[in-house]
């Protein structure tokens, strides 16, 4: 007798029958995806469904096709809008990692261009639309973005939470990790809460999400190990002794592999200092404006090293100044920078010009103990 699966919804009690042969394949599927069963399947395929139908469609055809201004043994810059190229049906599962920083949802207007936080999402609607077209079923999205404080008072907006909420219930999206971005040379703002009432600390964190189209997509951590402390190097010379800790944690021999590295956090501590090289000296010579919402090349770095191999395309939609294009052509990927300024697209070709060996910036910061230090009274 045949094996059969059958699901039912609540509103319509809809049934579903499949022969044993049509529950395997769909198990290989559901694997494939990264989904751990085929019922986990079918209920996103069918959650994707109905908020499908009720989305409203935007139609591309008929925008215009970005340009190439730049162009390397692996890549382009774009200038254009993004939005054409990832709701062109040519670019469908193609991408590998879409890593952006996308014009933050701001109370005021900067000179990038931006969306106030009210209306964020229903600008960013489409894009999510085109990221999810765009990516292959194992790719992931990586998105930077900082949080905003509402206008005349010393309390947050939440729209860039809004945004994560809507990619994962209404485009299927998973989230796989946070992550934050910790800016140690980042100013104390807004003054006004911080320096001048001092009844807020420093905003130094952007908030990094890591999503996927599939709960398992591609990643190593091997690839983004960090050098080991002199306490583990110590361990690894002289071993450890096993059991269980008061944490409940247990401790074994496997503890004393020696991996190259030590497993990093999902706290990213870059300094966003740049201030001299072939892109500003590019700039300054051809009297272009630089782009005042660069992020540190070591940040896409990351990403890009943990979640792709080479020879992967990774994408930008917000290329700003190509700091994304320019690192993935060091790591060897394939990749696109789209940017809708043209000004700031033909700035990013400087970044090409760099004579120095490419490395990734290499730094060391602590963070002390809240309360450590007592003024006196």
């Amino acid at each position: 007798m045949e094996k059969k699966l059958r699901s039912s919804t609540k509103k319509n009690d809809l049934k579903i029958e499949l022969s044993s042969y049509s529950i395997k394949k769909l198990e290989k599927q559901a694997l494939v995806r990264g989904f751990s069963s085929s019922t986990d399947y079918i209920k996103s395929l069918i959650k994707k469904d109905e908020v499908k139908r009720t989305r409203p469609k935007n139609d591309f055809k008929n925008s215009k096709k970005p340009k190439i201004i730049h162009r390397t043994q692996r890549g382009q810059i774009l200038y254009g809008d993004s939005l054409n190229w990832l709701h062109n049906p040519k670019n469908k599962n193609s991408t590998n990692l879409i890593i952006t920083s996308p014009p933050f949802g701001l109370i005021s207007k900067k000179s990038y261009g931006n969306e106030h936080a009210d209306d964020y999402c229903e600008w960013f609607r489409p894009f999510a639309e085109g990221f999810e077209k765009v990516l292959k079923s194992n790719g992931s999205l990586v998105i930077d973005i900082a949080g905003v404080w509402i206008k005349g008072n010393p309390v947050r907006s939440l729209y860039h939470f809004d945004v994560l909420q809507m990619l994962c219930k209404e485009y299927g999206f998973f989230l796989c990790q946070e992550h934050y971005w910790w800016n140690p040379g980042k100013m104390p703002s807004p003054a006004s809460w911080v320096t001048v009432n001092r009844v807020r600390v420093i905003d130094a964190i952007n908030c990094v999400w890591w999503l996927s189209k599939s709960p398992n997509p591609k990643a190593s951590n091997l690839n983004i190990l960090r050098p080991y402390s002199e306490q583990m190097k110590r361990v690894l010379k002289n071993g450890i002794k096993s059991g269980v800790r008061p944490s409940g944690h247990e401790v074994t021999q496997k503890f004393l592999k020696n991996n190259g590295g030590s497993i990093p956090h999902n706290l990213l501590a870059i300094a966003n200092t740049e201030s001299n090289g072939s892109y500003f000296d590019y700039c300054k010579k051809y009297n272009l404006p630089i782009h005042p919402a660069r992020f540190p090349g070591s940040l896409p770095d990351y990403f890009i090293r943990f979640l792709t191999k080479k020879g992967d395309l990774v994408v930008d939609p917000f290329g700003g100044s190509s700091v994304t294009g320019f690192v993935a052509e060091q790591l060897g990927r394939k990749w696109r920078s789209i940017e809708m300024n043209l000004s700031y697209a033909i700035g990013g070709r400087g970044r090409f010009l760099e004579k120095k060996p490419y490395r990734p910036l290499i730094s060391k910061y602590e963070i002390p103990s809240p309360g450590t230090f007592y003024p006196e009274d």
